[in-house]
């Protein structure tokens, strides 16, 4: 099973929360679901640092302080996604690495639930539950 890691950064925009998702590029992903920035680990480097690495070359945001926040398999394509989560720098402002990902922004957390592939929204719900944990 292939390993990949990313991060699902939040922030409060205007009193709601946003998370940050990028699209795949590529014509044949028009129709692709959204996802977390993330991608492959190099060889002996750590799921975290991976996770960081990918989302810094895919949206142009430098994460901060992240919690694990556990991973999923994809079947279909033999992948198991391991996430991090935490807050995005205040002046984050993403962009598109236009290599990989055609869009890089926040999003509502309701849009985001209807945009990410339905495996991932297990991150999406845990994150849910550890900002409720703190508030």
């Amino acid at each position: 099973m292939k390993q990949t890691a990313g991060t699902l950064l939040y922030r409060s925009g205007g009193g709601e929360l946003e998370l940050l998702l990028v699209h795949p590029s590529g014509n044949y992903n028009r129709k692709a679901p959204w996802s977390i920035p993330k991608g492959r680990a190099n060889p002996g480097e750590p799921l975290e640092l991976a996770a960081r690495r990918e989302t810094e070359e895919e949206t142009g945001v430098r994460a901060g302080a992240l919690v694990s926040i556990g991973s999923v398999d994809l079947a279909r394509s033999r992948k198991r996604i391991h996430a991090f989560a935490g807050p995005a720098p205040d002046d984050a402002t993403p962009r598109c690495d236009e290599k990989e990902v055609d869009r890089a922004q926040f999003v509502p957390v309701d849009r985001a639930r209807l945009l990410l592939h339905p495996a991932q929204a297990a991150f999406l719900d845990r994150l849910l539950a550890t900002l409720d944990r703190f508030s």
